[in-house]
């Protein structure tokens, strides 16, 4: 949310005359300034022991940073897919169905080869783009504000989250219904996994992040 120009420059002239955060905030709430706002303006500036207010770090966005995010996670949401689904024709390959007409083997090979490819371009990507983008955080640190970056990161979270919470529901679906076997335990397994994984990653960095940036 954009902050008002005008409230933005009476926060940092109240500041500037050694106000309290409280008094400042009490009394623009007494003027009708949604609390929202208030704190936006309020968190613009940081709570240091200076003359004048220091301002924070702005939050941007920029088409290079947008490219790279947007590049690391597609090739994360590809390699994610194709990995599973290559150990999908695995476990279809080690655990024939029976039910599964003959001819059904051609094209388990043709999905492995597909997988494989996938991986062999999508991976290689994204470890490069992770490093990449690493490496640029720990030149700038101001980049872990960037908007971009965490509306992306939140969205793997959920979408990893619903994985699980699919994976789960059909796992309680088919043992209410007796109809648990081998091939769907080891499927549901490796789903598991692999929505699991990038869920525990994901959410450690971000809370990692956040408590490097209070200390």
């Amino acid at each position: 949310m954009a902050i008002n120009e005008e409230l933005l420059n009476f926060v940092r002239d109240a500041l500037a005359h050694g106000l309290l955060r409280t008094q400042i905030e009490d009394a623009l709430l007494k003027a009708g300034w949604e609390s929202s706002q208030v704190k936006g303006a309020l968190s613009a500036f940081a709570e240091l022991e200076f003359p004048i207010p220091v301002p924070r770090p702005k939050l941007y966005i920029d088409a290079r940073e947008v490219f790279m995010y947007l590049l690391l996670f597609a090739t994360l949401y590809i390699s994610a897919f194709n990995f599973g689904k290559l150990i999908f024709q695995f476990i279809n390959q080690a655990l024939p169905d029976p039910a599964v007409p003959p001819g059904f083997a051609l094209r388990i090979r043709e999905s492995i080869r597909w997988s494989v490819a996938f991986l062999i371009i999508a991976f290689p990507i994204f470890l490069y783009m992770s490093q990449l983008i690493s490496r640029a955080i720990k030149r700038d640190l101001i980049k872990r504000t960037s908007k971009i970056r965490k509306q992306l990161t939140y969205i793997t979270l959920f979408i990893a989250i619903c994985v699980l919470f699919g994976d789960l529901t059909a796992l309680v679906y088919n043992f209410l219904g007796g109809e648990l076997v081998l091939r769907f335990l080891l499927k549901i397994l490796t789903v598991g996994i692999i929505a699991g994984a990038i869920f525990v990653y994901y959410l450690w960095n971000l809370r990692k992040e956040e408590s490097e940036s209070k200390a």
